[in-house]
């Protein structure tokens, strides 16, 4: 595959949680780039919900999912994984797994002109 590929989105309650999945695309190394989540909600611009390094060593969240939203990764499996809890409808959003352009330090990028590769997205819904 030329692309990530995004599962486990979908409808729940406010409170509720989701496990989000990228599968990476097989154009390089996976240890060779950062992953990010970005989200974009209706009529608003998309924005960085979270990111980590190739090692996995570090993580970067936005302030508006600080403390309910977790990062993983899974080199072996070129896997990186979202974690949402305690979702509010402002949650509510398409979920975006990108693949950081070459990566030569483990820093994570929060633009997403520093992302190269984009999957199609997975609908996250949270009802009130």
């Amino acid at each position: 595959q030329v692309q990530p590929v995004e599962s486990g989105g979908g409808l729940v309650q406010a409170g509720g949680s989701l496990s989000l999945s990228c599968a990476a695309s097989g154009h390089s190394s996976f240890t060779n780039y950062a992953m990010g989540w970005f989200r974009q909600a209706p009529g608003k611009e998309r924005e960085f919900v979270s990111g980590i390094s190739r090692s996995g060593g570090r993580t970067v969240y936005a302030d508006s999912v600080k403390g309910r939203f977790t990062i993983s990764r899974v080199n072996t499996k070129r896997t990186v994984y979202l974690q949402t809890n305690s979702l509010k409808p402002e949650d509510t959003a398409v979920y975006y797994c990108a693949e950081s352009l070459p990566a030569y330090s483990d820093d994570v990028p929060r633009e997403s002109n520093q992302y190269a590769y984009w999957g199609q997205g997975t609908q996250v819904t949270v009802s009130s």
